[in-house]
């Protein structure tokens, strides 16, 4: 088939082009800047111009295509994103239709059993790109997943990051709640399949093998990582407050924790796993939890070698992001005093528990 995949140079988008061409798809990636440095896959596809709010370049990237992989998706708290993902959605609801593709597969996140006016706004903002692009004639299967594991993930580089620079993990009240992890060799062997299932609409959730409450999540990472990371429960500290120091104290963009922080409220589980049947091979083993952390441990300066072909996609890739593989090496003594800075500048009165 003639793919294209939008997103194709983030986490996922960049494990999933490799994957795709191994299976003998014929891909085709965007990007807003051609002066920007190439994947390591790059010449291996068609890479075309395309800013996913610009309608006319939307509809020229979709033009000859059998099927569409949607990954954009903004995470910043507040501003405009969620406008902006309503409208790059609709941009490309507009061109699938005008151009007759077959098939859209979005990777949205797992919405918890709860009123869809009660969700995060990020959480609130990805169910709404699925009903835009579930309105067109294709074929839409959505992928809901909560936390993907994996180095450069960022769920998973905030736990790394919280666990090794925190001595005692503090874990507040409200985060008594359960989650479903999925490795993203799982995650991006579930999209492929999502190729050629034969369906109508539909959504799915995908998880691994494990549930487990979010404290037990970091307990397993100290585990498998050799830390000793006593855990102490704390009562009435703020969602935003929280949101605010793990975003200081770790190196991914703070709106982008704040965003995440958001759903800890509620258990992202799977509530059918159907994917298990219609999207994997036949006798596939999901990776479990201490499998996954394990492989994402993986040193990055021995991991990728010269031929990132051959590496553990679980691992460091070349085309992660600079806060990937355990960020940067700055004190935390400085990380906590900026933390305390930043919430000393906000109103308590306006922070959400």
């Amino acid at each position: 088939m003639r793919v294209l995949v939008t997103g194709a140079t983030g986490y996922v988008g960049g494990r999933l082009v490799p994957r795709l061409l191994d299976a003998g798809h014929e891909v085709r990636t965007t990007t807003s800047n051609l002066a920007k440095p190439s994947p390591w896959w790059a010449d291996r596809v068609e890479t075309v111009v395309m800013d996913i709010t610009d309608e006319g370049q939307v509809d020229s990237a979709v033009d000859v295509v059998d099927a569409v992989y949607y990954l954009v998706h903004g995470m910043g708290g507040g501003g405009d994103f969620a406008e902006k993902d309503r409208h790059a959605a609709h941009n490309v609801a507009r061109a699938v239709q005008s151009h007759s593709v077959s098939r859209v597969v979005y990777l949205s996140g797992i919405l918890p059993p709860v009123q869809v006016g009660q969700l995060s706004e990020h959480l609130e903002s990805r169910h709404e790109v699925e009903q835009i692009l579930g309105s067109t004639p294709a074929t839409t299967v959505t992928l809901r997943a909560a936390v993907v594991m994996g180095s450069g993930s960022t769920s998973f580089e905030i736990i790394r990051q919280v666990s090794e620079r925190l001595p005692i993990h503090t874990v507040p009240s409200w985060m008594n709640s359960e989650v479903q992890p999925i490795a993203v060799v799982d995650a991006v062997e579930a999209l492929v399949g999502a190729l050629t299932v034969q369906t109508c609409t539909r959504s799915y959730d995908i998880g691994g093998p494990d549930r487990m409450y979010y404290a037990e999540l970091l307990d397993r990472y100290a585990g498998v990582a050799g830390l000793t990371r006593p855990q102490v429960p704390v009562p009435l500290v703020p969602a935003d407050l929280v949101g605010l120091l793990v975003g200081a104290l770790t190196d991914v963009p703070t709106p982008t924790v704040q965003a995440l922080v958001e759903s800890l409220h509620h258990d992202m589980v799977c509530r059918e796993e159907d994917f298990r049947r219609d999207l994997l091979p036949t006798g596939y083993h999901l990776v479990g939890v201490d499998e996954a952390i394990r492989r994402s441990l993986a040193d990055p300066r021995t991991h990728v070698q010269h031929d990132p072909s051959s590496a553990d996609p679980m691992g460091p890739m070349p085309d992660d992001p600079s806060w990937a593989a355990g960020g940067e090496d700055q004190p935390l003594l400085g990380r906590a005093l900026d933390a305390v800075y930043d919430a000393l500048g906000r109103d308590p009165s306006a922070w959400r528990w």
